[in-house]
């Protein structure tokens, strides 16, 4: 659409605006949203339309007919074959359309809209023991609508068939406005039902004519998703046009309404986990289970699986889920699958009862298609042959023949997928950048079509044909089928308005690939991005668009982190994909034209929290919280800064000169001049100031140790303790408290040879007396060169303590994250920079690992709270878990983040986003705890958070462990007492 004049785009805008009441967005970043789905393929549209009802999806395709603009209909944006990608008009279904109409239990049907989060609806049928039966691993994030214009599976499809399977009526709107009810049936002419004239006549018209050739082109399998599917229209399949309509990609119609098909689901399930020696034997075996009914036959092998815990021995496993009326019942029918498994040469298996164990191994096939696209040593892998499937009982000897194909072209991939069904799915290390790799994806991409042709299969399993595969559709259905094809097409759309390149007349396989316009070079950058080569272009590469991070809600039980601003706004733009795809944008110049200095980039960066969740909870890694640094430091290199740079980037820094005068800055921050206080720092006028510590946490260390000598442990295992700033200057009593409790363990406890300041500002001291830092508050506003500054300053003053293996605790789970991650990454040509990283330990790790038989104080209650977003991401709390058991602290903390965020949540226009996330799972998990919960906060913003918002306070496990040992010998706690 680039040749249009600037005339005909602004007559386009201004219609649209005046006929459509959603939002019509012809702006840079709306657009560059859009340009890709979670394929290889990139296309930029013109404008992007939220629709809020029929009338509005009417009034956008009269405006775009007028004008002979293309629309393409989009839901979550999780396709793989490039069809929620478009040059025209994208209809954005997820903001408005996203309702569940009406919910029919006893009838076991729902009436949904086409933007209609897949697990939501799942929720409102599962209070009636109902659900929707086809779940992708998208579930969490997919539309009803993504999934009926690709015929979407999922791993009950053994059970339960695809979305045609479970479509009963659908509401639809050609590009020309004619309406469409389609359903099962025919009118007394004998054509389908729910046609306007001019269609139901070129329909019938078109099935009388090539009956013969619909009743035998089509192949015979239950994950038959390629193609129009018009042998649904066939008298003998019941003159389906609901389903026909399923799997046509948005090329026919745009879906309004759907009327969809309930099932029942099993009061009890039990996972049987299958070991194999290898993957062939898992795929040879996979068919022979499904006379045992399981409802799911799911394979992997350890290529993709990896070091899992809770897998039974084998080099493959089949996940098979049993359901039943009860747990014994399941129980009994997945132990006879067993049995019958073991007989055909099973190595071992596993029934997994625990549904937190379930979810666990199900998260590892769930994440699969973001995993995959990292092979074991790091290299890229991408779709394009992702979900092409078999009859199941040929599966075995199509893998063998595919594993051949892929060595004969010199690729790797790591299958994995819907055993049961004959379908694979895999990711495949295409080089995708150079005129060779290309080459070499096309020619692959037309051997392989033959393969699955030659095993009597289907190009698309799953996920449709899109750009990926429709130029192979002849290959398998012959060119007269898919002749047939463009007719039905062409009788819908005779203008070709609606998803064109896509099933039909398609563009080829490597045209609008979406690595194209990225830099041939690496461009300079300032972290070392060790993971990817040091390549920023390939770190952004990493987000491939499966879009885990626009999960509306974290699952229970789990202590997801990723990805808070979506949750808090709901916009894509503020989505880890969402901010991935500007980056993309910005790199590639087209649509986000201003490089580093981009305001789209900008203001989609501005509500990231630096929470660092997707870099432990996004399948591929990405890291937004380094992207984002990385953008500030250029964005503002050699420019004016926001004031919160300067006020709380600089934070150490500041508080370092205010310790000698924190009673009279205390003092002032409770009067009116705080007001301008904050006004100048950038501050959001509704947060509270801080208490600064009258006695900080460093000052109180030398004053001990001139005051009683060494530590009582002297000769105990000699320990690094961190003095960050926060516990420093704002909690100094969470040092304390840890003082004492690396004691009680045996433990020898020393500070870096740094002191606090005697007298007068920090300015007027030697250097060998300004505090250390790690950089943190530094990183997160990206003042990248300062940041250095001071790393390197801390690598010179630690590397001679840290020598000998001594760890360094660092008690602020986020002063420890970036210590272990910010650190080397930014200093990633010193040596010592590395081993500085790998000394650091929290709280809970030195005590377990330095101190394994100490045994802490037993508490014996209930704990609530949040881990840490740094800590979850970067270090894990596994040992905090097992120190809070051994202590008789039950229960699990939650996930998500508690939205100050350092300094984020005081940052002026940030608050009502930040209390959004704390609101998110942190308030009411303390909230809803019962009398005598102990409230766990190990992060300082989390404590500030539950301090300036809730009404229980939160402490650092070290306060609570250093009390108990206190109340345990009858002493006042003077480690966790006083000192602000």
């Amino acid at each position: 659409m680039a040749d249009r004049t600037e005339t005909e785009k602004r007559n386009l805008a201004e219609e649209l605006a005046a006929a459509v009441r959603g939002e019509v967005s012809f702006s840079a970043a709306d657009r560059a949203l859009m340009t890709m789905d979670a394929s290889n393929y990139r296309r930029v549209p013109m404008a992007v339309v939220a629709p809020r009802d029929a009338e509005d999806v009417a009034a956008a395709l009269r405006v775009c007919r007028e004008h002979a603009v293309p629309v393409v209909p989009r839901g979550g944006g999780t396709s793989i074959a490039g069809q929620a990608t478009g040059v025209g008009v994208v209809l954005d279904f997820t903001r408005h359309l996203n309702r569940i109409v009406s919910l029919d239990p006893a009838a076991r049907t729902a009436v949904v809209q086409p933007g209609v989060i897949l697990d939501d609806l799942r929720a409102a049928a599962g209070a009636h023991r109902l659900t929707f039966g086809p779940d992708p691993s998208t579930h969490s994030r997919c539309t009803l609508g993504g999934m009926i214009g690709n015929n979407s599976c999922g791993s009950h499809s053994v059970a339960w068939g695809t979305t045609a399977d479970s479509v009963r009526e659908l509401e639809l709107l050609t590009y020309g406005g004619e309406q469409v009810r389609a359903g099962r049936g025919t009118d007394p002419t004998g054509a389908p039902t729910g046609l306007p004239p001019r269609l139901r006549d070129g329909v019938k018209a078109l099935v009388d004519a090539e009956l013969a050739l619909l009743r035998t082109g089509y192949p015979d399998l239950p994950r038959r998703i390629s193609g129009y599917a018009l042998d649904a229209l066939l008298p003998e399949a019941g003159t389906d046009l609901a389903r026909a309509l399923t799997g046509s990609e948005g090329t026919l119609g745009v879906l309004t309404e759907a009327t969809v098909r309930l099932v029942e689901t099993p009061a009890a399930r039990v996972l049987a986990v299958l070991g194999y020696p290898d993957e062939s034997a898992a795929a040879e075996a996979a068919h022979t289970l499904l006379p045992h009914g399981p409802m799911t036959v799911e394979g992997m092998a350890a290529d993709l699986v990896g070091s899992a815990a809770g897998l039974p021995r084998g080099g493959a496993w089949l996940f098979v889920e049993m359901g039943g009326a009860s747990p014994g019942e399941a129980a009994a029918r997945a132990e006879a699958l067993c049995r019958a498994a073991a007989a055909d040469g099973t190595t071992d298996h596993a029934l997994v009862t625990d549904p937190a164990g379930q979810r666990a191994l199900w998260r590892i096939r769930e994440d699969a298609s973001g995993t995959a696209t990292r092979l074991s040593d790091g290299s890229e892998a991408w779709p394009g042959w992702e979900d092409c499937a078999v009859p199941p009982a040929r599966l075995g000897p199509y893998l063998r023949d595919f594993r051949a194909l892929l060595a004969q072209h010199g690729l790797r991939g790591t299958p994995y997928g819907h055993f049961g069904d004959g379908c694979i799915h895999i990711r495949i290390d295409f080089d995708l950048l150079t005129a060779p790799g290309i080459r070499r994806f096309r020619e692959f991409s037309y051997d392989l079509g033959e393969l699955v042709v030659a095993h009597g299969g289907s190009l698309s399993g799953e996920h449709g044909d899109g750009q990926a595969r429709a130029e192979l559709l002849p290959k398998m259905y012959g060119p007269e089928l898919v002749g047939v094809f463009e007719r039905f097409k062409s009788l819908w759309d005779p203008a070709a308005g609606l998803n064109p390149g896509m099933l039909v007349r398609p563009a080829r396989l490597d045209e609008n690939l979406r690595f194209a316009p990225l830099p041939k070079r690496p461009v300079p950058v300032e972290f070392g991005y060790p993971h990817d080569g040091g390549d920023f272009s390939a770190a952004v590469r990493r987000c491939v668009g499966v879009a885990k991070c626009r999960n509306t809600s974290i699952a229970p039980g789990s202590a997801d982190v990723m990805c808070p601003s979506f949750r808090a706004t709901g916009e894509e733009q503020h989505s880890t994909r969402g901010r991935a795809r500007l980056l993309h944008e910005m790199l590639s110049g087209e649509v986000i034209t201003d490089g580093w200095q981009s305001p789209e980039v900008r203001d989609a960066l501005d509500l990231c929290l630096s929470c660092k969740g997707c870099r432990s909870d996004c399948p591929v890694g990405v890291d937004m919280a380094t992207y984002k640094a990385e953008f500030l430091h250029h964005h503002y290199e050699g420019r004016l800064r926001p004031a919160a740079h300067y006020s709380m980037g600089r934070l150490p820094q500041w508080l370092h000169a205010a310790a000698p005068l924190a009673p009279a800055l205390n003092a002032l921050a409770r009067t009116p001049l705080a007001n301008v206080g904050k006004r100048l720092g950038g501050i959001a006028p509704e947060r509270p100031i801080p208490t600064l510590a009258t006695e900080t946490f460093t000052h109180w260390w030398w004053h001990r140790r001139r005051t009683t000598g060494a530590p009582h442990s002297a000769a105990g295992r000699t320990v690094v303790l961190w003095p960050d700033t926060f516990t420093n200057h704002l909690s100094p009593e969470v040092g304390r408290s840890a003082v004492r409790v690396l004691e009680a363990a045996g433990l020898r406890p020393l500070l870096p040879p740094t002191a606090p300041p005697r007298t007068g500002p920090a300015a007027l001291l030697p250097r060998r007396h300004r505090p250390l830092c790690c950089g943190l508050t530094y990183v997160s506003t990206g003042q990248l060169d300062q940041a250095r500054a001071v790393m390197r300053r801390t690598v010179d003053v630690l590397a001679p303590l840290l020598r000998d293996g001594r760890p360094l605790v660092v008690l602020e789970p986020s002063c420890a994250a970036a210590l272990r991650t910010d650190l080397p990454e930014l200093l990633p040509d010193d040596p010592r920079s590395a081993r500085l990283a790998t000394s650091v330990r929290t709280f809970a790790q030195a005590l377990e690992e330095l101190a394994p038989d100490w045994q802490p104080p037993r508490l014996d209650r209930p704990v609530a709270g949040q881990t840490h977003c740094h800590q979850h991401a970067v270090l894990g709390d596994a040992a905090d878990r097992r120190l809070r058991a051994r202590a008789g602290l039950t229960g699990s903390l939650t996930g998500g983040c508690c939205g100050l965020a350092g300094n984020f949540g005081f940052e002026r226009g940030h608050y009502e986003v930040s209390v959004a996330c704390a609101e998110d799972q942190l308030l009411p998990a303390v909230r809803e705890a019962p009398e005598g919960t102990e409230v766990l906060a190990d992060g300082f913003s989390c404590r500030t958070q539950l301090e300036q918002l809730g009404d229980r306070p939160g402490r650092h496990l070290a306060e609570v462990l250093a009390e108990a040992l206190g109340e345990a010998h009858g002493e006042d706690d003077s480690a966790g007492a006083g000192g602000r």
